[in-house]
């Protein structure tokens, strides 16, 4: 028996080594990729937008991150997903200009993104970045910015055609694509009526990554609703009404405090990512600065799908069946109770099956050009999305939100699914039956909504640029 347990023991240990040194081994083929992907050139560009009624001039913007040359062959413009900024992308716009490097990706971020101050993000220390953890920092009441209640989807969509009509002045070879929400405003894009010119006019194609029209819209929206309110799929709606008492989203999953004590601990964690992370913090049990990061996000623990990715595992954890996730719509989701050797904190490592590599997320999640996340998401613009849903013609919006339908569309378009993420290659099919457009599809495999933007592996930008070469013009 002693004997049996012995080789028990020994076998455990062996078996943690080995997972400990191929652990090394990815996270070091990881680091050598992210060297390469570095290397690509990246600019943050603000550019005069559309111009909406009260809002300071200065906000009046069409912002861009652009990656890859200033004389490209071709531009694609990203736009982020609900609650994303242009940082969620740099990866991916990285490795699709390394791939091609006559290509330029501008990664859109939503003018809500210039109320933000990084400053103490970006220059604080160890202990300053968890001073912000623990307590955020001043962030901007409701009644500062009474301006964001017209930040709908016109100012968006015209936000985004400035710089559309910019990338067409280096070149024909325009595209638009997005992520998420961004895919629903990718279509919407293409079939807006912009002062009597469509958006399909603009650009040869569209790409559409875990996200398309209709996706999240709900029921369609009476003028009644519209003003004083109405529940859709992410929750209560404010109205049209009470706009200027509550401007931009503040819910338990998200406001400006907790995105930017979520940045801080992004930071700390590409800074310390072993180090143990703030009491008080992101975690009730004792956790380094990566667990700490990664816990709210990976998709085993997420609160939401559309918050979710596949990056790893924690280690020295123990975890239960978390049913209020159930509730909120997750998959057979999570808690992390504490850590099982109490001595030590919960970590974070790698997984066989992750799809993007955690340590890379955080290093990316906040830099100088960009944010992952948007702080001040307006609600004007989810209002919106559910009035416009995918046709306007015949509404109550049919002149205020000029959306036509989608029938005529003949722009190609590419559909990527995630596997585990929000759409389906099915959907996207069911679009395209509704449009003369020409579709391509496809799933990653194994993927969670998050990673199509994120993943190691470069197969989605590969796709990209197999969709995007023949439609090019020399």
């Amino acid at each position: 028996m002693r004997r049996a347990a012995r080789s028990l023991l020994l076998f455990g240990a062996l078996s943690t080594t080995a997972a400990t040194a191929q652990d090394a081994a990815l996270d070091e083929l990881n680091a050598q990729a992210a060297v390469t992907l570095n290397l690509v050139p990246a600019a943050r560009v603000v550019r005069p937008g559309a111009p909406a009624p009260g809002t300071p001039a200065d906000l009046n913007a069409s912002v861009t991150v652009r990656y890859g040359p200033a004389k490209p062959a071709a531009v694609l413009l990203l736009m982020p997903g609900y609650l994303g900024g242009a940082g969620s992308f740099d990866r991916l716009a990285r490795q699709l200009v390394n791939l091609d490097p006559t290509l330029a990706v501008w990664a859109v971020d939503r003018r809500s993104n210039l109320l933000e101050d990084h400053t103490p993000l970006l220059t604080g220390g160890a202990p300053q970045l968890a001073q912000i953890v623990q307590r955020a920092l001043p962030t901007r009441s409701p009644a500062s910015v009474p301006f964001m209640k017209d930040w709908g989807l016109d100012v968006t969509l015209r936000d985004w055609r400035a710089a559309v009509l910019e990338a067409r002045t280096l070149t024909p070879n325009v595209f638009i694509g997005g992520h998420s929400m961004g895919g629903t405003l990718t279509g919407l894009y293409a079939t807006y009526d912009f002062s009597g010119a469509r958006g399909a006019q603009d650009v040869r194609g569209l790409v559409m990554l875990d996200g398309l029209p209709g996706l999240m819209s709900g029921q369609p929206l009476t003028t009644d609703q519209y003003e004083q309110g109405a529940l859709n799929p992410l929750g209560p709606l404010p109205g049209l009404n009470s706009l200027t008492r509550a401007p931009y989203v503040d819910t338990f999953y998200f406001g400006p405090a907790l995105a930017v004590r979520a940045a801080a601990q992004a930071r700390l964690a590409a800074l310390q990512p072993d180090a143990p992370a703030p009491q008080d913090g992101f975690t009730t049990f004792p956790a380094t600065n990566l667990a700490a990061a990664m816990t709210r996000l990976d998709q085993r623990y997420a609160l939401l799908p559309f918050l979710a990715i596949r990056a790893g595992r924690p280690t020295n954890a123990t975890d239960a069946p978390y049913l209020l996730n159930r509730v909120l719509g997750a998959r057979d989701t999570r808690w992390i109770t504490g850590p099982a050797d109490p001595v030590r904190p919960v970590g974070w490592g790698s997984d066989a099956g992750q799809v993007t590599d955690a340590r890379d997320f955080v290093r990316r999640y906040l830099t100088p050009q960009s944010d992952y996340a948007e702080w001040y998401f307006p609600n004007r613009l989810t209002l919106d999305l559910a009035a416009a849903r995918t046709d306007t013609t015949g509404t109550p919006f049919e002149k205020t939100l000029p959306v036509r339908s989608a029938r005529d569309l003949t722009l190609p378009v590419l559909g990527i699914a995630a596997e585990q993420g929000v759409t389906t290659e099915a959907q996207f099919r069911a679009y395209a039956a509704g449009t003369r457009a020409p579709l391509t599809v496809h799933t990653l495999k194994g993927a969670a909504h998050l990673d199509v933007t994120t993943a190691s592996g470069d197969q989605v930008a590969r796709w990209i640029l197999d969709w995007l070469r023949p439609l090019r013009r020399a």
